[in-house]
């Protein structure tokens, strides 16, 4: 897929934005350590890249957005950190196979965003479970402690909690993927395109 150099700027600059989110409000969640701060990191990052997929409708759009992303962010440490970066990959490739197999609509990008921040719940036990070691279960049980804390509920029922986590990552994912959507269309009739063109 070829694309412009209006659209690859519209994909740099995107990318950049997450990119600045990733480095700016991530470092100030993380020293604030707010409990689940990847899911508000992951919803806002992908409205923003949902926001550029309508701009550039193009297949390989997001994933091009993510990656970009990925670099501002090493970039912003001045070292390759694996941990955030699998995870931006990761959700900007997982919004793109839903933008890619389903017709482009609101629905669409609400199981975009959806798809994206399930990836973070998913994240600890693939990054940290297995590719760091640290076991299924040793995740899994730091998983249900904090969740059983964001939600005031007792460690001991597990699968609510666990349930709840996974409403609540869905639930602010499709909600950032219909935010993208919103956001898209809004910049797109303020910069006049017409119906049909590619910015």
């Amino acid at each position: 897929m070829q694309y412009g150099v209006r659209e690859l700027v519209y994909i740099g600059i995107f990318g950049a934005i997450w990119g600045a989110v990733e480095a700016s409000l991530g470092s100030v969640l993380h020293a604030l350590n707010v409990p689940f701060s990847g899911l508000v990191l992951a919803g806002g990052g992908i409205a923003i890249a949902l926001t550029g997929r309508v701009l550039v409708p193009r297949r390989g759009a997001v994933a091009l957005i993510g990656l970009v992303t990925a670099f501002v962010k090493m970039l912003s440490v001045g070292s390759l950190i694996l941990n955030p970066m699998i995870g931006i990959v990761m959700e900007s490739l997982l919004a793109e196979a839903v933008v890619t197999l389903a017709p482009s609509a609101r629905l669409t990008f609400l199981a975009a965003g959806a798809a994206a921040t399930g990836w973070t719940l998913a994240h600890p036990f693939v990054v940290g479970g297995f590719l760091g070691g640290q076991g299924f279960v040793s995740v899994l049980t730091a998983t249900i402690r904090a969740g059983a804390r964001f939600v005031g509920a007792d460690p001991s029922a597990a699968l609510l909690v666990l349930g709840l986590l996974v409403v609540l990552h869905l639930g602010v994912g499709a909600v950032c993927g219909v935010i993208g959507w919103d956001a898209g269309h809004a910049v797109r009739n303020r910069l006049r395109f017409p119906a049909g063109e590619t910015p």
